[in-house]
């Protein structure tokens, strides 16, 4: 991946991150700290990946997207909004009742949404159903999912692990959000997962360790799960909580928590000074 690209997909991340933080702030709730450390793994996604078309956000050959951590949402609201499709204005009224963009993803009412999540443990399911789908019915299109760490503590994930493995569903790429934290504090002490590499293997599954703010990295893992033939790929992305407002990375904390006016300002000028330097470089 050239210099060029790099530059291109880092300010692209800043800017979901920007959308994320602008989204909270407004909605005065939402999940800011997970959601800021998928931006990468989205921007990647999003816009050097996945074959989706915002004026046809229904293309049946479409590559698919499961938020599986769908308190995530703002995340990926910044990446649809990004994408065009839907008015980045429309971030400013996440949450409020009469708005589209709600707490979790719905894929009735959002434009780019292939599945409404919320209850952890249940968007891997959906993805192994759309990946089966595609592989019975001779399709090109990979689905891709991104998990929490702590979701990692949900049976059913395990379940859709053995049929994934199972079903030899090589078009089914996810990503564990491995970040060490989750509502309650750090995940080693809650209920650890750990070693998610090795228990992803043990069930069948390519896995790849990786640095989750690498985009070279990023992009090879997802180049090596497209190559692997015969078994679905998990990618373990190693993340910093809140990745992109000092405050707020690697802090529990900042989990389920908006910003006040003073943070929001602070995050906001934070990502404006890293923009500026992208646009000029």
């Amino acid at each position: 991946m050239d210099k060029e690209k790099i530059r291109q997909l880092s300010v692209k991340a800043t800017k979901i991150r920007k959308h994320i933080i602008e989204g909270v702030y407004h909605a005065a709730s939402g999940h800011p700290g997970g959601s800021l450390g998928i931006a990468d793994i989205l921007a990647v996604l999003y816009f050097d990946v996945m074959h989706v078309d915002p004026s046809n956000p229904k293309a049946e050959d479409r590559d698919r997207f499961v938020l599986s951590k769908g308190h995530c949402a703002p995340a990926l609201y910044g990446a649809l909004a990004e994408k065009g499709f839907f008015p980045a204005e429309e971030i400013k009224r996440l949450r409020q009742i009469d708005s589209f963009l709600q707490g979790h993803p719905d894929m009735k009412g959002i434009p780019g949404v292939d599945m409404s999540t919320g209850s952890l443990g249940q968007g891997i399911s959906a993805a192994n159903g759309m990946a089966l789908n595609a592989k019975l019915d001779n399709k090109d299109y990979r689905v891709y999912a991104v998990l929490g760490d702590g979701e990692l503590e949900e049976g059913q994930v395990w379940e859709a692990a053995m049929f994934a493995a199972h079903y030899k569903l090589d078009q089914l790429t996810a990503f564990v959000d491995f970040n060490g934290l989750q509502i309650d504090g750090k995940i080693a002490e809650v209920m650890s997962p750990s070693p998610i590499d090795e228990k992803f293997k043990a069930f069948g599954w390519h896995v790849i360790v990786i640095d989750a703010h690498d985009y070279e990295q990023i992009s090879d893992a997802i180049a090596q799960a497209k190559a692997t033939k015969g078994k679905p790929t998990m990618i373990v992305a190693k993340s910093v909580k809140g990745k992109g407002v000092s405050y707020m990375e690697d802090q529990a904390g900042w989990h389920g928590n908006a910003p006040n006016k003073e943070q929001y300002e602070q995050a906001m000028a934070e990502l404006d000074a890293v923009l500026s330097k992208l646009e000029v470089a």
